[in-house]
């Protein structure tokens, strides 16, 4: 009897020791075939229950609104938001292949809304992760590396247009 238990737990410790690596294996080369399920899972579960919560005050995540490419469809998608200096960072771990993504970077604009703060963002922009790794924290600099997270998503918000310098007529 207890020799099969121990065979069993055996048994489930290996197939779970091989789903982690292939896991792992498929986040680092962006493979579609485990990015995919993660990416439904994600959609259906996951991020309806961040939602609720992000973006408020001390919320880990921020809700990134922008609109479909094709469809013009408005979406809401939790994101990780790092502010460095006057602009915002997002990690892309899924790549920039990322539905929400490939919209902001078509559409050049998207609302961020952080801590709070509903931020009309533009100019995003793809760069290197590890040209920013030391803004983010030690535990996400170690995904970063462990899921090989190479590209991040530069924001910048939108700044006042400047007053405008017409000079009106003098009336006589």
């Amino acid at each position: 009897m207890l020799g099969t238990i121990v065979t069993i737990v055996a048994g489930a410790v290996t197939i779970l020791s091989v789903v982690a690596v292939g896991y792992v294996i498929g986040m680092r080369t962006k493979s579609r075939l485990v990015q995919g399920p993660v990416i439904a899972l994600s959609r259906r579960f996951m991020n309806p229950r961040q939602l609720r919560v992000a973006g408020g005050p001390g919320a880990y995540a921020s809700i990134i609104r922008h609109r479909g490419r094709t469809s013009g469809r408005a979406y809401e998608t939790p994101v990780g938001v790092i502010r460095d200096g006057a602009t915002f960072l997002i990690a892309l771990p899924y790549g920039s292949r990322a539905q929400w993504a490939r919209n902001v970077l078509a559409a050049g604009a998207a609302t961020l809304i952080t801590e709070g703060e509903t931020i009309e963002v533009d100019r995003p922009e793809l760069i290197a992760t590890r040209d920013v790794m030391d803004r983010f924290p030690p535990s996400d600099q170690r995904l970063f590396r462990l899921f090989a997270t190479n590209e991040c998503l530069r924001l910048y918000p939108v700044t006042a247009a400047p007053a405008s310098d017409t000079i009106l007529p003098v009336a006589a």
